[in-house]
């Protein structure tokens, strides 16, 4: 089964617990990140990725989310692909999803994923036949981890 995690997901476990919801899908994360590493689950990452992670504040999480990222991907969405992902883009920004979310979006539909995981609450009422937006919650549920 491949997935693609936003950037909003990889993050997770570096927010603050304040919340029931923030806890639950920090260790649904980290669950989900052990079943990348044992091989259950294929992972695909791409250029945006790389990019909002490069811009974020703590450098212990872009660190950490670097390495994992490098270390488990099956499949890599270049920058290349951009012209080619422009129309799709342009269709999932026509719904109110913003730039970034909709290139996530469109990358991970065109890699073929069966499930993006974010923890947008946005990006979670996208709907498209194409590709499942679930939580992490969910996808430790669906996956048993």
């Amino acid at each position: 089964m491949k997935i693609y995690l936003d950037n909003c997901c990889y993050n997770r476990p570096f927010d603050e617990p304040s919340q029931v919801r923030i806890v639950n899908e920090a260790n649904a994360k980290m669950a989900i990140q052990r079943a990348i590493a044992n091989g259950k689950l294929d992972l695909v990452i791409s250029y945006i990725l790389y990019s909002e992670n490069k811009r974020g504040p703590n450098v212990m999480a872009k660190d950490y989310n670097l390495d994992f990222m490098k270390k488990y991907h099956k499949i890599y969405v270049g920058i290349d692909k951009l012209d080619s992902l422009q129309p799709l883009i342009k269709d999932i920004m026509a719904t109110g999803i913003k730039s970034a979310d909709a290139t996530h979006i469109a990358c991970a539909i065109s890699a073929g994923c069966d499930y993006l995981i974010t923890t947008d609450d946005r990006m979670l009422k996208f709907k498209d036949e194409r590709i499942k937006i679930i939580t992490p919650t969910d996808m430790a549920y669906i996956t048993e981890v």
